[in-house]
């Protein structure tokens, strides 16, 4: 008799059980949204204070990124090997004491050091959240649980845009980071109400057991077979996607200001309204991946950012911005995405680094986009700079086509379960 996943979810954790897991899952991620914009907020204030260009403010970003990118690897595999709950306590700690760190940097070279130790923890939420949601909620509405965890991105944007942009005004930019902190107030309530999951303490004694998998690393495991393909393909996808985000949002508060000429106010109610789009769009293409398949999901959501950060770029009447940015931003939704499709195309022990390699080394390898899309906003305009990230959104858009349409069952292993269970894709 076949094992099912979804046995495990409805049977071995109660619906108290899933929620509690969603909703950490949700604020996790959200602080985690938090942290970045604490950055992308005060790249002017701190330009100004150590008197550096928007290169060299760019390295800041890319600092964290390259962060990221090692976190993909490293809390993947201590997420397989040792449980999701323990690896989301260890990245929310390492992400949010290095982060409230950064109030007592000195020099710019303080901010980038602490950034890439912040990023280490960072990335490493993802990979865990998405794996943990994925292995706790029924194959039937996984899409759903796992976007709107996802969704918590823009919600932790808009938080922090509204909120902190008072804080930078009145205490400078020092002060924000204090906030960062405040991710470390999850712990107690992660160790205390979420469980592990039962899909991953099922099967975590599997591949020890497995001729296939016994002698060879979890990393080695996802470049073999036909997983290899896919992560090669999924990594690539992930870092042309993220690379245009990243050169788009974390100058985008700053092309507001400078070259659209909006207060700071304004610019923090057009941050806001957007990433309300955003949650929005989180929310509809989860239901449109339950339906017609991630993966098809996925490449419209794509396509639709590739047409429409153009667009937006090249709007210059302030009050057609404002309106057009949520509607831009409905299709922002290709991380949340990434975590309904990435964790069910890796078998259970390599879940948690498989879909976390293919994001957060995808995010490491666009860590330089703050710094390239700098560099070409200093040498024409931040305008044409986030008009050109809708390349990269295109680029990744047509690699999803070179990805498997997975379709699983409602009430069955994965497609990638499968191909352990029966020794192929090894």
């Amino acid at each position: 008799m076949q094992s099912n996943p979804d046995q495990f979810n409805t049977a071995g954790a109660s619906a108290a059980q899933r929620w509690h897991t969603l909703i950490a899952s949700f604020l996790s991620y959200g602080f985690d949204a938090i942290d970045f914009m604490l950055l992308a907020l005060t790249i002017p204030f701190i330009m100004k204070e150590f008197g550096i260009s928007l290169e060299v403010a760019g390295l800041l970003g890319t600092a964290g990124m390259v962060g990221v990118g090692f976190s993909g690897v490293l809390i993947g595999v201590f997420s397989d090997r040792c449980g999701r709950k323990v690896a989301l306590i260890m990245s929310i700690a390492i992400f949010g004491i290095f982060t409230f760190a950064i109030y007592f940097s000195r020099n710019w070279t303080d901010v980038l050091i602490l950034r890439f130790l912040a990023g280490l923890g960072l990335g490493g939420v993802w990979g865990v959240i998405s794996a943990l949601v994925s292995e706790s909620w029924p194959a039937r509405t996984r899409g759903r649980a796992i976007t709107f965890v996802l969704s918590a991105w823009p919600i932790g944007v808009m938080a922090a845009a509204l909120t902190l942009t008072s804080f930078l005004r009145t205490h400078g930019w020092h002060f924000v980071f204090l906030f960062g902190g405040g991710s470390l107030l999850l712990i107690p309530y992660i160790w205390l109400c979420v469980p592990e999951s039962n899909e991953w303490r099922a099967k975590r004694h599997v591949a020890a057991k497995s001729d296939t998998y016994s002698n060879r690393s979890l990393l080695a495991a996802i470049f073999r077979g036909e997983l290899k393909a896919q992560t090669i393909i999924g990594t690539l996808t992930a870092a042309a996607g993220f690379t245009a985000y990243w050169g788009a949002s974390t100058w985008l508060p700053t092309y507001l200001v400078k070259e659209r000429m909006l207060s700071g106010s304004a610019m923090a109610w057009n941050i806001s309204v957007l990433n309300i789009g955003m949650f929005i769009g989180y929310q509809l293409f989860g239901y449109v991946s339950d339906h017609l398949g991630p993966r098809n999901a996925l490449f419209i959501s794509l396509a639709g950012s590739a047409v429409m950060l153009p667009i937006y770029a090249s709007v210059r009447d302030p009050v057609l911005l404002f309106w057009l940015g949520p509607v831009m931003a409905l299709f922002f939704a290709f991380p949340g995405l990434f975590g309904a499709y990435f964790p069910r195309l890796y078998p259970t022990h390599v879940r948690s680094l498989g879909s976390g390699f293919c994001v957060n080394v995808g995010r490491g390898v666009s860590a330089f986009s703050p710094f390239l899309f700098g560099s070409v906003g200093h040498t024409w305009s931040l305008s044409i700079a986030i008009g050109l990230c809708g390349l990269g959104f295109f680029m990744a858009a047509v690699l999803t086509r070179l990805l498997p349409d997975i379709r699983e069952p409602k009430n069955s292993l994965t497609m990638a379960d499968h191909r352990l269970k029966s020794g192929h894709g090894a």
